[in-house]
């Protein structure tokens, strides 16, 4: 999301022309701010050393948010409140649906403003429940124009297929697979009135890859990021086509890898672990909410992805099915 250019680089390279450095707007916190600003100040040191003009050409790059209705689902949830910060900070309005972290929802509208973010507790496995949220974000802010299907929930034990019951399979796919699917419906019928709008599904590495002792799990989120990604993608074009001025509407899906979130933090905290889950990627680092956060405000943004549609990004520091790494060589500390 953030293009910063080698600024240093730029100067010695291009002399006198005036670099560059191009920033999202909701990378403006005040911490990267600083960062940025320490920056600015050393290139503008380093042109006038070199006898170049003192100016530095600022440009932001719009993701063309701002304004927009974004409707995130498990809002209260790691990386579904990250992802709520950054559509906020695009400028967009956000619907946080909550089930049960109503608590920790509110505090983060109060965060983020109240004129902007709109808290919405339901039960998504229930069509009422689904109803009674976009109904809301109707009565306030007019519609959705961007749904974020990420509610779901995971079995922190590992559990066989042969010691799975049928409760907990069925639970499993109604939380996560139901849910989406009912969101996915109610949205798409305000897609076929407005004309507009996308989806972006958040999947996880364990349904491209598996993930054994949760077969409930990974058969519910492989069905979001390629069944349901794949057939979408082509279902929404026609109900919000392609014209001179719109992209048409879009589908994609997201998977995540090993995240640091509130669920799994304990298991995250036995090094053996770490090192296990590590070993396979490329970047042998456990992802941080953020980082998901990045890639969805990435594909929900008609300007920068909107020629991109049914496509499941995997965002999981090049995770493959595959060992990588020798534990011995992986410092968990670092991860």
């Amino acid at each position: 999301m953030v293009v910063i250019q080698a600024v240093r680089r730029a100067v010695r390279r291009r002399g006198d022309a005036a670099p560059v450095v191009f920033m999202s707007r909701w990378k403006q916190e005040p911490q990267r701010r600083r960062v940025l600003w320490e920056r600015v100040r050393a290139c503008r040191k380093l042109r006038s050393g070199n006898g170049g003009p003192a100016g530095l050409s600022i440009v932001l790059m719009d993701s063309g948010l701002r304004d927009k209705v974004v409707l995130v689902t498990g809002a209260s949830g790691g990386i579904g409140s990250a992802t709520a910060r950054a559509f906020a900070a695009e400028g967009a309005k956000v619907v946080l649906h909550c089930h049960r972290g109503r608590e920790r929802a509110m505090a983060l509208a109060g965060a983020l403003g109240r004129e902007v973010a709109l808290v919405a507790s339901a039960d998504l496995r229930r069509e009422a429940g689904v109803a009674k949220v976009f109904a809301a974000a109707q009565r306030r802010f007019g519609g959705v124009d961007i749904l974020v299907a990420n509610a779901g929930a995971w079995e922190t034990r590992d559990i066989g297929l042969q010691d799975m019951t049928l409760r907990q399979w069925e639970d499993t796919v109604r939380t996560v697979l139901t849910s989406a699917f009912l969101c996915l419906r109610e949205f798409f019928r305000m897609v076929a009135k407005r004309k507009r709008g996308n989806a972006v599904l958040v999947g996880s590495t364990a349904g491209v890859f598996g993930e054994a002792g949760h077969a409930d799990y990974a058969a519910a989120k492989s069905a979001m990021a390629f069944g349901l990604t794949r057939t979408l993608k082509n279902e929404i074009a026609r109900l919000a086509p392609h014209t001179a001025d719109y992209c048409g509407g879009r589908v994609n899906c997201v998977c995540p890898g090993w995240t640091v979130v509130p669920r799994n933090r304990a298991k995250l905290g036995d090094a053996a672990v770490v090192r296990k889950v590590t070993a396979t990627m490329a970047l042998p680092k456990i992802g941080r909410p953020e980082d998901i956060a990045n890639a969805i405000v990435y594909l929900a943004s008609d300007d920068l992805a909107g020629h991109v549609s049914g496509q499941t990004m995997v965002v999981a520091g090049g995770m493959e099915g595959r060992l990588l790494w020798r534990p011995e060589e992986l410092d968990p500390a670092l991860a």
